[in-house]
């Protein structure tokens, strides 16, 4: 079983820059199903470690906190980002 997962994360559509996909990230998996509050109504987890996010410089650090710690873990490496050569005279075809 899976209790964490180990990953780069990908440029979301809102950033220009790659700043914040250059470290590593620890995540827990959520090991309840989610729920529903009688009251409110409102969805939520019981496992309050789903909430825990860990950040790393590389995933050499990410692998030996989770090897320390006595997690079952997976990584997913990321896919390389695919670029299109463009140039300045393709705006006006």
């Amino acid at each position: 079983m899976v209790e964490a997962r180990i990953y780069k994360p990908a440029k979301t559509a809102m950033q220009s820059g790659r700043a914040a996909t250059r470290k590593w990230r620890l995540e827990f998996e959520s090991k309840s199903a989610q729920r529903s509050d009688p009251m409110m109504g409102w969805a939520g987890w019981g496992d309050t470690r789903r909430q825990v996010r860990l950040k790393f410089r590389s995933r050499e650090a990410a692998e030996a906190y989770a090897q320390k710690a006595g997690l079952t873990y997976r990584v997913q490496t990321p896919q390389a980002p695919r670029r299109r050569p463009k140039s300045y005279a393709d705006n006006f075809r």
